[in-house]
């Protein structure tokens, strides 16, 4: 029978890191994600969980240890938030260039300055260049599968790459929601043991990891990185459909698209504002206006055949940006905008709210497809980007 219990997302990522029996966690605190490694200190501390535990001086000092644990040929596991994440910048292209499959949940927390510690997707939109997958997560449930699945694509050998699993703070990590624990016999059989084909500490079969590279040979280095994010995209797929069909939960692979069968335009959104999406698409439909949802569930890597396909089938998309890259635009936007160039030619929206945790409204969703919309009628834009929300500035 299926346990279930109302937890935090915070317990949620921790208890997936339990389910994939890592073998190494290396613990540095800060707000909102210090709950997930404290955690797991409980469970090892309690003997649920046989692994060794590292409290370590920093971030920087946390991805360091996973990335030499995960080089011996173990699974390891932080995690962290903004400004963490941020220390950890040096070591987090380490990880993706020695192709090393940690996972790490990265609870989303605003950059400073200013200070603050509420929801803000800026600190790993940061790092979207880094080699790290990046998945994002709309409820405590998704949270707690997606830990394991990030396990079993990272360590897929067509991939080899480290995952950032994305989680709203408090919005998420400190929320409770009822939370189906899977059996652990189950998960053994989904996600089995470990087993390094690159990299491991062998006495009898030794071998050099991280050495030097001249440019004979780098160029070459960055062409592997990219061929296996590409490669990211077919095990995406393949590890959500088995994990649906051993688990019963199908989140659609790299995107979930609702009611768009035969919507006329789509807003993509990424975290929690795709369940205020869901409802605002229901509200909408019982006014006879057409609109669906498109909740990009992996932005590393970019699902441009799948944007582009969507695209296909509307008149228009408005995309709902928590972060910003200023002189542009929000992140999202301007990666769905660069995947649509010279394939397709509707209107692209792009919408910035929720910044620094500022809630997101119903009527801030409703806009959004109402200009949508209305670019899809005039087959123009108006505006590209808009601020919603924000003292002194007209949306």
């Amino acid at each position: 029978m299926v346990e279930k219990r109302i937890v935090t997302g915070n317990y949620a990522a921790a208890y997936g890191a339990l389910l994939s029996r890592v073998e190494v966690i290396a613990a540095y605190p800060i707000t909102p994600q210090t709950f997930i490694v404290e955690h797991v200190s409980e469970f090892v501390n309690d003997g649920k969980l046989d692994a060794e535990y590292m409290p370590v001086e920093s971030e920087h000092s946390a991805m360091s240890a996973c990335v030499a644990a995960t080089a011996t040929g173990v699974r390891s596991y932080t995690a962290t938030s903004s400004q963490g994440l941020a220390l950890m910048h040096e070591v987090l292209y380490v990880a993706a260039g020695l192709h090393l499959p940690i996972v790490m949940p990265v609870v989303n927390r605003t950059i400073a300055a200013p200070i603050g510690i509420w929801c803000e997707h800026n600190d790993t939109m940061a790092e979207r260049d880094s080699g790290w997958l990046q998945c994002f997560c709309e409820n405590n449930q998704e949270v707690l599968d997606m830990v394991v699945q990030a396990y079993k694509v990272a360590e897929n050998t067509k991939v080899l790459l480290p995952v950032m699993v994305n989680l709203d703070a408090f919005i998420l990590s400190h929320t409770v929601e009822p939370v189906e624990f899977p059996d652990q016999k189950d998960v053994d059989e989904f996600l089995p043991r470990y087993d390094p084909k690159h990299a491991y500490l062998r006495p009898k079969d030794p071998m050099v990891v991280g050495s030097f590279a001249s440019p004979e040979y780098i160029q070459e280095f960055r062409y592997q990185t990219e061929e296996s994010t590409q490669n990211a995209k077919e095990v995406i797929k393949q590890v959500n459909d088995e994990f649906a069909k051993k688990f019963g939960r199908d989140y659609g692979g790299a995107v979930e698209e609702y009611r768009m069968d035969d919507a006329e335009v789509g807003l993509i959104t990424l975290g929690t504002v795709s369940a205020t999406t869901r409802d605002v698409v229901d509200e909408l439909r019982d006014e006879g206006k057409s609109v669906g949802l498109v909740k990009m569930r992996w932005f590393r890597p970019y699902p441009t055949e799948i944007i582009r396909d969507i695209a296909s089938r509307v008149k228009a998309l408005g995309v709902y940006d928590r972060a910003m890259s200023f002189g542009t635009g929000g992140p999202n936007y301007m990666d769905t905008k660069s995947a649509l160039y010279g394939h397709s030619t509707i209107p692209v929206l792009g919408f910035l709210a929720g910044l620094g945790g500022r809630d997101v409204m119903v009527k801030d969703i409703r806009l959004m497809f109402e200009r949508t919309l209305e670019a899809a009628k005039n087959d123009r834009v108006e505006k590209e980007v808009t601020w919603i929300g924000t003292r002194g500035v007209q949306p």
